[in-house]
C-alpha cells in the first residue's frame, strides 16, 4: 500500500480528497488497499460516494449494513 506521506499526483489528490470528507479526517485503510492502482481507487471511490449517499436507506443504516455483512464474512473491513 502506499502510505499518504508517500502519495503523489492522482492518488494525492483522492487521499486529500478522502482525507477532506471523512469523520476521522484520515484515509481508510480500505481505500488504501487499493494505491497501487489509482485509477481503479478512483472509480471504486465515486461508486462508494454513491452508494452511501441517502436514498432509501441513510447513510448510517447503510454503514451499519455494510458493517453487519462485514461481520457475517469475518472481514476487518
Amino acid at each position: 500500500m502506499v502510505t499518504e506521506s508517500q502519495a503523489q499526483g492522482p492518488l494525492a489528490e483522492i487521499y486529500a480528497r478522502s482525507k477532506a470528507q471523512s469523520v476521522a479526517k484520515v484515509v481508510p485503510e480500505i481505500l488504501r488497499t487499493m494505491s497501487l492502482r489509482p485509477d481503479f481507487l478512483a472509480a471504486i471511490d465515486t461508486a462508494s460516494r454513491l452508494h452511501f449517499t441517502d436514498g432509501a436507506l441513510t447513510r448510517a443504516q447503510h454503514e451499519m449494513v455494510a458493517s453487519y455483512v462485514s461481520a457475517l464474512n469475518k472481514c476487518r473491513y
